[in-house]
């Protein structure tokens, strides 16, 4: 099954950038302000993106300044059975940060748009962490001709 995969590092401690993988505020400040749920092992966080759809993520692992696993328990079929990893390791006075949005069913133009728009939003997370003030959906950058 194919991966995507990423790597940032992100001038901030392995905590800060925890806080924002964790909480409502943190997820509303850099993937879409229209974050709803509780930051813990076994709740859903529901993700909304107004007229391009809606998105739920089940957390399975939580490992404090290091780890966190979701699982999509609902969003755009290709997703289906997929799960998130964001893994984070202190260097220097950065954290670098590992994700992985892993078991695609297959590799599809759907998925290379995805693997774009991790980008863009893994860059929005960055800047979110580093500076407060990030790039949530609505206020992404748009990469297709439809407007997302």
């Amino acid at each position: 099954m194919p991966d995507i995969l990423h790597k940032v590092a992100i001038k901030a401690s392995p905590a800060e950038t925890y806080k924002a993988l964790t909480t409502m505020d943190g997820l509303a400040g850099w993937w879409t302000t229209d974050t709803k749920g509780e930051g813990k092992v076994g709740s859903l966080i529901h993700f909304r993106f107004a007229d391009r759809g809606a998105i739920d993520m089940k957390i399975a692992e939580l490992d404090a300044d290091k780890h966190v696993l979701w699982e999509v328990a609902s969003g755009p079929d290709a997703w289906g059975g997929s799960k998130l990893s964001f893994d984070l390791a202190q260097d220097d006075d950065f954290t670098i940060l590992l994700f992985k949005h892993k078991d695609w069913k297959e590799a599809s133009e759907f998925m290379h748009h995805c693997s774009t728009k991790w980008a863009m939003f893994l860059m929005s997370l960055k800047a979110f962490v580093e500076t407060g003030r990030g790039a949530p959906f609505p206020n992404d950058v748009h990469i297709s001709n439809k407007g997302d």
